[in-house]
């Protein structure tokens, strides 16, 4: 994940689109919000290979989650 980096420094620590200050989850918040690869290119100044990492970081961060099913009682 050379494209995706996180420091304390920037942007408190959140994941960001590496020399930017574009964090991963707005990224992600304007692909939900229907934007496509062009127009966030254009919007912030990144590239595509950015956007897919910024998903590909989403993935692996999701992958790794452990759910757990709660037992509820009635």
């Amino acid at each position: 994940m050379e494209r995706i980096i996180t420091d304390p420094r920037i942007m408190h620590g959140k994941p960001v689109i590496k020399g930017t200050r574009i964090p991963v989850e707005v990224i992600l918040g304007s692909l939900i919000g229907g934007m496509g690869y062009e127009e966030i290119e254009k919007e912030y100044g990144v590239k595509k290979e950015d956007i897919v990492a910024a998903i590909e970081y989403a993935a692996r961060f999701v992958m790794g989650e452990e759910v757990r099913q709660l037992k509820m009682k009635i």
